[in-house]
């Protein structure tokens, strides 16, 4: 069982920066690959990036490229997603996950075994 705790979300104006940590415990870090989710009001639960599971193998969702950098530090047992030029349409909670079954990262929701309580982010224009 693994416990995920996002921190560093807060309110932004647009054209700003955010880092977004999540610390785990409770399993072998370096056994799950990472995700980072969003969910905005109303709108389903999606894909930000990912990341394998030793870090060599990463995604981005199209609307992110360029802007975010995900990352993990498997000593710290910790994943992180860097936010950049960011913009009133990445305004959503964030989540970070955890997924046992794939050696190196799905995109899919459903693949992800345990998550976060998340973090909000809001960017103002």
């Amino acid at each position: 069982q693994v416990q995920l705790v996002e921190s560093g979300g807060g309110l932004v104006q647009a054209g700003g920066s955010l880092r977004l940590s999540c610390a785990a415990s409770g399993g072998t870090f370096s056994s799950y690959s990472m995700g980072w989710f969003r969910q905005a009001p109303g709108k389903e639960r999606d894909i930000v990036a990912a990341i394998s599971r030793i870090g060599g193998r990463t995604y981005y969702a199209d609307s992110v490229k360029g802007r975010f950098t995900i990352s993990r530090d498997n000593a710290k047992n910790a994943v992180y997603l860097q936010m950049t030029s960011l913009e009133p349409e990445d305004t959503a909670v964030y989540y970070c996950a955890a997924d046992r079954r794939n050696y190196y990262y799905s995109d899919s929701p459903g693949q992800y075994d345990y998550w976060g309580q998340g973090t909000q982010v809001t960017v103002s224009s």
